[in-house]
């Protein structure tokens, strides 16, 4: 049913776990390099996050490559705040989704950190992680799977099987499962990972709630609507009390819940929910926000599963423009929001307006992710 709004919400959420460093110094250290340039370093860094946050990717890109000639001159080209700041940058690229861009950068800061601190190391850890979650978004599960097994067992023999971090390895790995249709492997990883958390953390920790999230998707895949309410709803507790009603992390958990609602017909619930979650979004990042025209693809589709064809058609033109504006013509959240555009005429039988659009959706689907 939401198979193009779920490449959306994958290509966008994942923005979430491959997330931009904060600025570490390293205990790595050179008398090349005097303060007043690491601070313009950290300067420019900390513009660099603020950017990223606010969707201007493109700007954030242009500061990110000044960043990184700032941190290649004044710390070396081998040093592992060059490898934070490569890093950086290749997650802007991938929220744009210019993965070829990003996973030179990637390879080159694993290199930088496996040459400074060893291969077992927790920037090593980190930067598998990131590697893994770039190949991940491409449908490169094969690629992806060793990584997040290498970053797993780096952390498990540096940190212990029960801290927070092992629980982050888990998920991931589990969600490359998942996305394989392997829910049988999936779901004991998220449950691990939730009990890891919430010894670690307290049952009403809003990590609880992203673990709790998890595996109520994986309950999902299964046909078992009753149970993934069930976490839904928890999840969506511990992160109205841990953060406010009005908290990003609220509408992703609002959204959850209207998807279980709408798979089951309860399409005036889902609405509702879906309408409060787009409030938050615009009220936090304000109109233009890719996380905006994710909401407004999510209330569009339980639009036109109700007939509300007009309805739906305004919303997924508003979610187009706006990723066309912020992400470009040729990102692949196009391909999902075009998808989902020219589902509404096919379902009118105004295959004439569909048909351009599916193909426009598919030619950028072939140039990010390959023709296989």
């Amino acid at each position: 049913m939401k198979t193009l709004v779920n490449t959306a919400n994958s290509l966008i959420s994942q923005m979430v776990k491959i997330v931009l460093l904060t600025v570490l110094v390293a205990s790595f250290t050179s008398p090349a390099y005097t303060y007043t340039q690491k601070e313009l370093w950290e300067h420019l860094d900390t513009k660099t996050h603020i950017l990223y946050k606010r969707g201007q990717y493109t700007e954030a890109v242009n500061v990110a490559k000044e960043v990184l000639k700032v941190a290649e001159d004044t710390f070396g080209s081998e040093h592992p705040n060059v490898a934070l700041s490569l890093n950086n940058l290749a997650v802007l690229y991938r929220a744009q989704g210019k993965y070829a861009e990003a996973e030179p950068l990637l390879k080159r800061a694993l290199e930088i950190y496996e040459k400074a601190f060893g291969s077992d190391n927790l920037d090593v850890a980190t930067s598998l992680n990131n590697l893994a979650g770039l190949y991940h978004v491409q449908g490169k599960y094969a690629e992806a799977e060793p990584l997040h097994r290498r970053s797993l067992a780096i952390r498990e023999k540096a940190l212990g099987k029960d801290h927070p971090d092992v629980a982050q390895s888990l998920n991931n790995l589990a969600e490359v499962y998942q996305k394989q249709g392997k829910c049988v492997e999936a779901e004991p990883l998220h449950r691990r990972s939730l009990v890891i958390r919430e010894k670690a953390l307290g049952k009403d920790h809003p990590d609880v709630a992203q673990s709790l999230n998890n595996l109520a998707e994986v309950y999902q895949e299964q046909g078992k609507c009753v149970e993934a309410e069930s976490l839904h709803k928890r999840s969506l507790v511990i992160r109205e009390k841990a953060l406010g009603k009005d908290h990003p992390d609220v509408a992703q958990s609002l959204n959850n819940l209207a998807e279980v609602y709408q798979e089951q017909g309860k399409y005036a619930e889902a609405e509702h929910l879906y309408k409060r979650a787009l409030a938050i979004r615009e009220k936090t990042f304000g109109n233009d926000h890719p996380d905006v025209a994710q909401s407004l693809n999510y209330l569009a589709d339980v639009y036109k599963e109700q007939g509300k064809y007009t309805e739906a058609e305004l919303h997924h033109r508003r979610a187009l423009k706006i990723v066309e504006n912020v992400l470009g013509k040729d990102h692949p959240n196009m391909a999902a929001v075009l998808g989902n555009l020219a589902g509404v005429y096919q379902e009118q039988g105004k295959y004439a307006e569909a048909e351009p659009l599916y193909k426009r959706a598919l030619a950028i689907r072939e140039k990010a992710l390959g023709k296989d």
